[in-house]
């Protein structure tokens, strides 16, 4: 069984680029750098490569032999975000950037892949929102911690910022008096913070606390 072990960044001639066999794979996939795999010439093939690698549409690979491999993205079930106003297409992208999914930014729309939970909350927030079997290109570099899905323990709290966010931008009255920390013990937590890297954005820190 061949090796797949290296990717191609030297630009090749179309002829050779159209010649080599291909390897079709989901978004998931291409996030692996070591796995066992079938090209669509039904040859299995082991592809390492250098951990962190996330393999895009195009690429081009080098087997230990020295054959070509092109990659394709494989058609997955995706959601297209769209909106009647930009307004709240950049807010929509601004609540899945928060909660770290990969997301793929058109001209006038997002493509993310197809999760209920979320496609709920971009309804809620206006956004229109389409299902659909298309390649996933996500933007590159911007997922170190990962990505959560919908249906994890912060979507409750990542949910009220949206509607937050949602009902100021049109005009409906927000109590700026209510108390929105809780107590754990040692400091408070804003009740309204949307990820986990201990900070929430748009809202003030109070540094004055005391530790115990």
């Amino acid at each position: 069984m061949r090796t797949i072990d290296k990717r191609l960044s030297a630009k090749l001639a179309p002829v050779l680029i159209q010649r080599a066999p291909t390897l079709t794979l989901a978004y998931d996939a291409r996030c692996k750098s070591r796995f066992a795999a079938t090209l669509d010439s039904g040859e299995e093939v082991g592809v390492v490569l250098p951990r962190g690698t996330v393999l895009r549409d195009g690429d081009m690979l080098v087997a230990d032999d020295g054959g070509l491999v092109r990659v394709i993205a494989a058609p997955q079930s995706v959601l297209l975000v769209r909106a009647p106003e930009r307004l709240t297409l950049t807010r929509a992208a601004y609540h899945l950037g928060n909660r770290h999914t990969p997301v793929e930014v058109g001209i006038d729309e997002l493509k993310l892949e197809a999760d209920p939970v979320l496609e709920d909350m971009l309804k809620r927030l206006g956004a229109q929102v389409e299902r659909a079997e298309l390649p996933f290109q996500p933007e590159a570099g911007a997922y170190g911690g990962g990505h959560r899905h919908g249906h994890d323990e912060t979507f409750a709290e990542d949910y009220a910022l949206a509607q937050s966010v949602f009902d100021e931008h049109h005009g409906h009255a927000h109590n700026h008096g209510h108390a929105r920390s809780h107590d754990h013990g040692d400091h408070a937590h804003d009740a309204d913070c949307g990820h986990d890297h201990g900070h929430c954005d748009g809202h003030a820190h109070d540094h004055s606390h005391e530790h115990r």
